[in-house]
């Protein structure tokens, strides 16, 4: 199991809850002496291009955000290469999935899983990735971008209680996908905004992932999307871990 970091994802890069301070060490200081640990490099301008519009790119260029958003965009490629041959997950910020081909909302400005299974696609490593959102909001950036290419599958689930949350995570998972992708939000806990999700939810949305990529003989990552209780997110996070790496 890998996690990819960079130091320059701690402090804020602008007022919004995704960027506060503490956030990323709330996490490091859970699980960063359990996994190794890997340093990217930011994504290319062409790879950052294979999924939005030279306006788009230039405007968070503009807003001065680029270099921050092209480095959590290069953290999900990272994720998504070491997650073809060990699980990995990318502690890596801004979050990616409310951006789209020309836009951007909800603390995103570069769809970072997307990035990341579109240049895994146009090399070759992959034939078929399914996307699991679990992140409290729908990830309509992510949707936009990939949801009509063919080889992604995504979901978003709705359920409203805990039981049917997790079966529809289990009944949707492929058995013939070449890597599953979670965008990781963590504000569905019970102790967060959604007030749904337990911490042992997360390590078993793992462990599901963990089991199908398996069976199908693909890989399997994970991005950091939401999440803002400090107190608990470093725990949801580590169980989402274990279960990835059981």
């Amino acid at each position: 199991m890998k996690i990819i970091y960079h130091p320059d994802f701690i402090g804020s890069y602008c007022s919004d809850p995704a960027a506060s301070e503490g956030r990323v060490e709330a996490i490091l200081d859970v699980i960063q002496d359990r996994f190794d640990i890997m340093k990217p490099s930011p994504a290319s301008r062409e790879d950052i291009a294979a999924c939005h519009s030279d306006y788009h790119i230039e405007h968070i260029r503009h807003l001065g955000l680029y270099d921050i958003a092209a480095l959590a965009a290069g953290g999900a490629i990272l994720a998504a290469e070491t997650g073809l041959t060990e699980p990995a997950f990318g502690l890596i910020r801004p979050p990616g999935h409310h951006a789209s081909f020309s836009s951007a909302w909800g603390f995103c400005f570069f769809s970072n899983m997307a990035i990341a299974i579109s240049k895994l696609k146009r090399e070759e490593k992959i034939g078929k990735a399914f996307v699991l959102d679990i992140d409290l909001h729908f990830g309509d950036g992510t949707m936009n971008i990939l949801g009509s290419t063919g080889y992604v599958k995504i979901l978003n689930p709705t359920a409203h209680d805990r039981a049917g949350y997790l079966r529809e995570v289990e009944g949707a998972l492929p058995e013939d996908a070449d890597i599953i992708g979670i965008s990781a939000g963590f504000d569905h806990h019970e102790a967060d905004w959604g007030g749904l999700l337990t911490t042992s939810d997360y390590r078993e949305i793992g462990r599901l992932v963990r089991e199908k990529s398996r069976m199908a003989g693909g890989g399997c990552f994970a991005i950091l999307e939401g999440g803002y209780n400090h107190r608990v997110l470093g725990h949801n996070v580590l169980a989402l871990l274990e279960g990835l790496d059981s």
